[in-house]
């Protein structure tokens, strides 16, 4: 006779390699987003079931990331830097073209390589300021500086701005965290200002549209304003309970564009008002405020400045969203950290989140 073992010895091993307030909070905000996907993605049969897909994906590689040890992690900062550099230059090349943008490349199986880079970029910074502890000069911040630059200008150059500020972000989190002197970033501040006027002549004509939408999206409301104006017009008709889980009139009517990925918060808002933009706006800082409570008892340079510099990029992503939905921010392809539609976001939001946790879970390891 066959001894039937219980099941919950054999997972515990598993999912303990998880940090539980961390992997507890991702998980609510992922089942608002699958609950919202549902409403957003009622015309479109099988995107619950794609994004199920996605987000098994994505827990494997947040699984996988959370065994690394950060030593390990530390050790491929270079390689993977370097290689998503070489795959930048291999795209300006003869990467594929689509939508009028050079962003993508095929190796087999179609990437977008700027993707690595929002990874890429913090370990590298954070491999760099680790290998100079304890003898930080203003060259050491200029050559930080330039590994920052060059896969940012590549990143633009496609064109994808978007794409391109999210990476400059996540590595300016981490030369801030490093030590970056308050002068020098007022003076960087008040340089960019005085640039604007010459920054604007180097933006593509949509880009420069976008800027002009956020001022008045009623110059051209059917066409580059019409995103803006629907998906304020949603926010605010939401009040302050909502008109409903499925009686969202904007998403169902079709007047929200790219509802079920960039616009999700826009269904969301319209469907649960205020009170569930509270909610999710909760959720959001408890996310993170577990990374910085994270970054702060890290044990050393390179986990304190990663997981600061990830956490950071995860505020950047729902403020972005929000801000572009809400008709505060122009509006860029950045999509809602674990709740918008989409395969390649969120297995990077989801290594990120591997990573936190596989430097939460070794300083345990470490100091047990």
């Amino acid at each position: 006779m066959i001894e039937r073992r219980p099941l919950w010895p054999r997972i515990k091993p598993f999912l303990t390699v998880f940090d539980g307030a961390l992997a507890l909070i991702i998980f609510l905000i992922v089942s608002v987003g699958l609950v919202t996907l549902y409403s957003a993605g009622i015309d479109f049969p099988g995107r619950v079931e794609d994004q199920l897909r996605n987000i098994l994906i994505a827990f494997v590689v947040m699984w996988i990331a959370a065994t690394i040890p950060p030593q390990t992690l530390m050790r491929f900062a270079v390689p993977i830097y370097s290689f998503g550099i070489a795959l930048l230059i291999a795209v300006a090349m003869f990467g594929l073209i689509k939508k009028g943008a050079r962003r993508w490349i095929n190796l087999g199986i179609v990437i977008q390589p700027s993707e690595i880079m929002k990874i890429a970029m913090p370990l590298m910074l954070a491999w760099f300021f680790q290998k100079r502890e304890g003898m930080l000069r203003w060259t050491e911040f200029l050559m930080a500086a330039i590994l920052l630059v060059i896969p940012v200008a590549l990143i633009a150059r496609q064109p994808d701005l978007g794409t391109a500020l999210l990476v400059l972000a996540a590595g300016f989190y981490v030369i801030f965290l490093a030590g970056l002197s308050w002068k020098v970033i007022a003076g960087l501040f008040i340089t960019v200002a005085a640039s604007l006027p010459i920054l604007w002549t180097f933006l593509h004509d949509y880009q420069r549209q976008r800027v002009m939408m956020l001022i008045d999206p009623t110059s051209d409301p059917l066409g580059k304003g019409f995103h803006i104006i629907q998906s304020t017009i949603a926010v605010g008709s939401g009040g302050l309970f909502g008109k409903g889980w499925l009686k969202g009139t904007q998403a169902h009517l079709e007047f929200i564009p790219e509802r079920t990925t960039d616009f999700i918060f826009a269904v969301y808002s319209e469907e649960f008002g205020l009170v569930g933009n509270l909610v999710l706006l909760t959720l959001y800082l408890l996310l993170i405020g577990r990374g910085l409570v994270i970054a702060a008892n890290a044990p050393t340079v390179f986990t304190r400045l990663l997981a600061g510099a990830i956490t950071m990029i995860f505020f950047t992503y729902a403020f972005v969203n929000m801000g572009m939905v809400s008709g505060i921010l122009p509006v860029v392809g950045v999509p809602l950290p674990f709740m918008s539609y989409g395969g390649t976001a969120l297995v990077t939001l989801g290594l990120g989140a591997g990573i936190l946790m596989s430097i939460q879970r070794h300083r345990t390891l470490v100091q047990s």
